[in-house]
Formats: structure tokens, sequence, C-alpha cells
């Protein structure tokens, strides 16, 4: 018990202290594994099970046990060794280092196609990200609701009402489905609004200044990657 005490204490100083440190010397890739590790965590407690090994835990995300106890030791010490990790526990850890312990509010830009599909993506409550507003430019899509299928539709504003909408909602996140003409504009915005964290889907890069993060979601680029595996295999 003793043991467990100083581990909390010492993982509440990590998460608030080290880890910004530390986060730029982290690979991306690590990252993104510690998303799936955290899936697979989730599917493991809804199953009932308790304690996982590293190898276990490696198996059921498609890498190996190294590359598990490497991600981790970026952040500190987790399971017993002889025993594993306890499963509930390494979740709770490894949602705290991804921030996905705490609710996220996102806008969604851009209300074609895609953009309506993304607000009735029913898993995005399951991983504590709320869709809380839709803009567009498009005045019949702006008179318009577009239900998430969650509950409460989200209205779809102007993009005029941004920066007011923004800060009366505390919106975090922005989603750029946009045409990619527009996407930089939108990206603006956003920025003006103080929405310091843009996914863009629209094919094409967008800047932004420093305090903010941006990421570029590219459906061709990974289709890319796929044909080539495909095409050298």
């Amino acid at each position: 018990m003793t043991k467990k005490l100083e581990f909390n204490k010492f993982f509440t100083y990590f998460v608030k202290g080290v880890t910004k440190l530390k986060y730029q010397k982290i690979p991306e890739a690590t990252i993104r594994r510690l998303s799936r590790y955290s899936r697979c965590l989730e599917e493991m407690e809804q199953t009932g099970e308790e304690v996982v090994s590293s190898a276990q835990l490696a198996g059921r995300c498609m890498v190996n046990a190294a590359q598990v106890r490497k991600d981790l030791a970026y952040f500190g010490e987790f399971g017993i060794r002889g025993v594993g990790y306890y499963v509930k526990d390494l979740h709770n850890d490894i949602k705290k280092i991804l921030g996905s312990n705490k609710e996220w509010r996102m806008a969604v830009v851009g209300i074609g196609n895609l953009g309506s599909a993304l607000l009735s993506y029913k898993d995005f409550l399951k991983q504590n990200y709320k869709i809380v507003a839709a803009f567009d430019i498009d005045p019949q899509k702006v008179i318009g609701r577009v239900s998430e299928k969650l509950g409460k539709p989200v209205e779809v504003l102007h993009i005029s009402r941004m920066k007011e909408v923004a800060k009366e909602r505390k919106i975090e996140i922005g989603v750029i489905t946009t045409p990619p003409s527009e996407a930089q504009g939108v990206t603006d915005l956003l920025v003006e609004a103080e929405v310091r964290g843009i996914l863009n889907f629209a094919p094409t890069q967008i800047i932004v200044p420093e305090g903010f993060v941006a990421k570029d979601v590219f459906f061709t680029t990974i289709l890319d990657n796929l044909a080539y595996l495909l095409s050298n295999n």
C-alpha cells in the first residue's frame, strides 16, 4: 500500500510538471500507440479483465512487448514486476497522460457530407470529445439543425458568429471540413477566436501561429501508404 501511495504522489507531480517539460522529446508515434493501448485497455475493462502483462497488451495492440515498456517508460514506472499492469489503473494513467480524462469541447466548421457525418459520430462522447457548435457559410444550412443522434441536436450557426460562440461555449478544438480553398481562412478565424487546437480534414496544409496546435488529416496520404504496402507485399 505504501508503494502505491508513493507512486500516486509521484504520478500527480509528474503529470502536473514533468510531462510538460518532456513532451517535446516524446515521439508522436508513441502518443499514437498510447491511444491504441487506451482503447485496448478499455475493451479489457469491459470484459472484466483485471491484470495484463506487457506481452498480452502488445499482442492485443499488434506491437511488441519491448515497445509497450519503452512507450510507458517515457512517463514513469507502471505495473508490478512479475505481475503485470492493473488494467483499470493503467487505463486511467494513460488517459491522464493523453488528456482524455477530461471533456474537450469541439466545433465543426463546414457542414457538408463529412461535417454532417462527424456530427453523427457516436464514439466522440465515449472518448470525452463533445461537439458543442457547428458553423457554415451557407444560409440554407445555417437555418437548419443537424442531429448528433446523441440527444440534443447541434444548431448550425453562421461562421461570422464563431468568436462570440467560441468564448461563450468554451470551445477548445476546431474541426475543419471545408473545401481546401477556405481552410486557411477558417483557421485564421479559429485563431482569432482563441481556439487553440485545430484538426484539419481539408486536403491542404494550414498554418497557425505559435501557441496553437494544428493537425492535418489527409486521407490520400494514408491511402498512398496503403497502396505502397500492397504494391510491395
